[in-house]
């Protein structure tokens, strides 16, 4: 996508309210001083490949205590979030045992 298209897309974000003013003139300004327009996609992908299994904060694999770091959100909401998936729709733990399996684990402070 060119710089002019993603400023009309821009405008058009500014005009229905999705972005305030503020956001509007950063945005702009990122893409006019040559920043490319995936960047923000690019840092969600840099935290998630700094996601790991945490060590210290675990019940079973890690996994809640790992997301509840990489996100901000307390790893309880996350169990929980995980246990309701589970009784509701059934692939609650998958997709837990998937991210157990995936996700490495934290390594050792001071090792």
């Amino acid at each position: 996508m060119s710089v002019s298209e993603e400023i009309k897309r821009l405008h058009e974000l500014h005009q229905a309210g999705a972005l305030s003013d503020e956001e509007f003139a950063r945005a702009k300004e990122r893409l006019l001083n040559g920043a490319p327009p995936s960047s923000a996609g690019s840092d969600l992908a840099a935290e998630f490949s700094n996601f790991r299994r945490s060590r210290a904060d675990r019940w079973l694999g890690g996994v809640c205590g790992g997301l509840g770091r990489a996100s901000g959100v307390e790893s309880w909401i996350w169990r929980l979030i995980f246990a309701l998936f589970t009784i509701s729709f059934g692939f609650g733990l998958v997709i837990y045992i998937l991210l157990w399996i995936f996700v490495p684990d934290e390594e050792l402070i001071g090792k």
